[in-house]
């Protein structure tokens, strides 16, 4: 993609990017939660979620409130932010799962063995962010939902990490660790169901910590994308529908009236358990005296679901609104990214591998075409490069230019502009027909430049 090899450049050239301290190149540490509203943090606006941690994360760094991902649910989603391409770029633009369990059909192992949730992956062509940051003396640790493929060719070990513990699909139970009855925790490279029975986050919280304690007198990558809040993925209707969390954490909410808000005090009780684990990761940053050498990106993978409180936005996780692709975003690194300030430049998780690559003083790979650039002059009040975003999913398309916003999907069409109508509640396809036809052009422009890309597996044919 031209334009963004041009970004790209551009942005080394104009704006370049800050080093760490000679003696010790920059920490990364990116934690993910699932599923999270973009309103369900206190930084963000929240009265009913308890979230001191991010809180304080953001207090001591930037909160960014035009921060997208690139697909509206997860796989498609983490595969572009760890690859700093887009979805229809890199391969993998669809779920990675298997949809009978809608249905609540139970796969035997035969049946599980032989299934697309079982064999497909991303493309192992696709260089991805722990990948880069070994190849420069990195020690890197993945501990929580990969979502990449479970084959042994794309596990996290095999794609530059050290240690990995956690699943490969897109959702568990957070106590029996089984994926509608199909157990699915990882230790490396070898299933384990030794820790059955231990609240998912607490495992993912122990083993970063770990991580931390083991390497924290060396440059370390550090990815913690956690389950919370995503539903619990049981065959059991009344299990599947909620969002487990302990009871330490559920009874510091009171129980609800209905099933809905009890169901939503479940949500609240994960995330305010997730911040809780967060915090702790903070704390180990502290006791090391390395925080002041660490970048901490934290974002949502996608837009809340059912349980979530997305507003101001309109809609959720899967749709084209900016409920569905717009997510809560903190980045902190003392002494580089400004405390206490809150940006609303364009940016997007594309962002996160170039900006990783710059605080880690190393360049980005050689010969690949990268959708994202180095976000850290942004955050020191540089304008954005970023003037488009894309989405596309299962012929549904949407596409923001500067601050319009057009979308053609199952739930509304529509044109939109953000600045005065950030819920896409005016739609202003009527009033504009040229921006509409602008938009729409580009949205075909981006398109054949996807389709013009080289093939990448689990979905383009070649």
């Amino acid at each position: 993609m031209r334009a963004a090899i041009v970004v790209t450049f551009l942005c080394g050239l104009l704006f370049p990017s800050f080093s760490a301290a000679a003696d010790r190149p920059a920490n990364v540490v990116l934690i993910v939660s699932d599923d999270q509203g973009y309103h369900d943090l206190g930084c963000f606006g929240a009265q009913d979620v308890q979230t001191p941690h991010l809180d304080r994360l953001a207090k001591e760094g930037t909160r960014l409130t035009s921060f997208y991902v690139a697909w509206n649910a997860c796989t498609p989603s983490r595969a572009a932010f760890l690859t700093g391409r887009y979805p229809q770029r890199n391969g993998t633009y669809d779920m990675i799962r298997n949809d009978r369990v809608d249905d609540g059909h139970l796969y035997t192992p035969v049946e599980y063995a032989i299934s697309p949730e079982r064999l497909l992956g991303t493309d192992v062509r696709e260089i991805i962010i722990s990948e880069a940051l070994s190849d420069a003396g990195y020690q890197c640790g993945c501990y929580g939902k990969w979502d990449g493929g479970q084959l042994k060719r794309f596990l996290p070990l095999q794609r530059g990490f050290d240690d990995f513990y956690g699943f490969c699909n897109t959702g568990i139970d957070y106590f029996t660790h089984e994926r509608y009855g199909v157990p699915s925790m990882y230790d490396d490279n070898q299933p384990t169901t030794k820790d059955k029975g231990t609240y998912a986050t607490t495992l993912f919280r122990d083993h970063a910590l770990d991580f931390i304690d083991r390497n924290h007198e060396k440059p370390f990558f550090l990815y913690v994308p956690f389950n919370a809040p995503h539903g619990a993925s049981n065959l059991d209707r009344k299990i599947r529908g909620t969002v487990q969390a302990s009871s330490v954490y559920l009874q510091q909410y009171p129980k609800g009236d209905d099933k809905r808000s009890e169901r939503r005090r479940g949500y609240m009780a994960a995330v305010t358990e997730m911040d809780a684990a967060i915090g702790e990761i903070l704390d180990r940053l502290d006791q090391y005296n390395i925080a002041d050498d660490t970048l901490v990106i934290f974002f949502s993978d996608n837009g809340g679901s059912g349980l979530a409180n997305n507003a101001p936005l309109q809609g959720r996780k899967s749709t084209m609104w900016e409920g569905g692709n717009r997510v809560p975003c903190i980045v902190r690194w003392p002494g580089h990214v400004p405390a206490g300030q809150v940006s609303d430049a364009f940016l997007s998780s594309l962002e996160v591998f170039p900006t990783a690559s710059a605080a880690a003083g190393t360049k980005l790979p050689a010969g690949v075409i990268y959708d994202g650039f180095d976000m850290l002059p942004v955050l020191n009040g540089a304008p954005s490069p970023r003037n488009e975003m894309f989405w596309e999913r299962r012929g549904e398309v949407a596409v923001r230019i500067g601050d319009w916003k057009w979308s053609d999907s199952r739930r509304g069409k529509g044109l939109y502009y953000l600045p005065d109508d950030i819920g896409e509640q005016n739609d202003l396809s009527e009033k504009h027909p040229e921006k509409v036809a602008q938009m729409k052009a580009r949205v075909a422009e981006w398109q054949a430049e996807m389709e013009a890309a080289e093939p990448r597996g689990p979905f383009r044919d070649f």
